[in-house]
């Protein structure tokens, strides 16, 4: 079973890696040192539903329903280019006394842009229920294929909370405004050009 394990984490591992949205937030999170547990939860236990599907091949339903990737690209774009656009205002201001203060965002509104970034995202969906499951149909058998989404999973839940909690190594440099600045800025781009590739592949 250690074969089809690794082979899980190391895919799962793959795919989570790329700077995207949800990385983003959960790193600004971490940095403010504010509901990173519920947050990297949230994440990481989404990932485990979605895996799971993905290698037990609810991946099918994607190819059923042709309208369901447009439909949740121009979702995601949506929401991304708010979002973008929040953090540049904030960019723009510069008011970071409170983010310095170590305040954030209630529970509740964290939670739901997290949660937000995760199943608005259509790049979750390829990876997990499309590419994770086609690398599962490789193992035959109910324990082999557990194995390969066993592994998957904690490949999420390894880099959710290393970057959640490890944000904090980099707490010493975001010790002023202008650092905050530039990290809004950073992802207020990153937001925007996601939000960009996702029309350009829905129209």
């Amino acid at each position: 079973m250690l074969g089809p394990a690794l082979t899980g984490f190391l895919t799962g591992g793959s795919l989570i890696l790329a700077i995207g949205a949800q990385n983003a937030f959960v790193l600004r999170q971490g940095l403010l040192r504010a509901h990173v547990l519920p947050l990297v939860l949230l994440c990481s236990l989404s990932d485990a539903v979605l895996i799971s599907a993905g290698v037990t091949g609810f991946g099918a339903v994607v190819s059923l329903v042709p309208w369901l990737p447009r439909v949740m690209s121009l979702a995601g774009a949506a929401f991304l280019a708010v979002y973008g656009a929040q953090r540049m205002i904030a960019a723009w201001r510069g008011d970071y006394a409170l983010v310095l203060a170590g305040q954030s965002a209630g529970l509740g509104r964290t939670l739901a842009v997290g949660a937000a970034f995760t199943w608005l995202n259509p790049h979750v969906y390829l990876d997990t229920l499309g590419l994770i499951g086609a690398v599962s149909t490789q193992f035959h058998g109910v324990e082999t294929k557990a194995a390969f989404g066993i592994g998957a999973v904690c490949a999420s839940f390894a880099f959710f909370f290393s970057l959640g909690y490890g944000a904090r190594l980099l707490a010493p440099v975001m010790t002023s405004p202008r650092a905050w600045r530039v990290l809004d800025l950073f992802i207020g781009l990153v937001m925007w050009g996601l939000a960009f590739e996702l029309i350009r592949g829905a129209v």
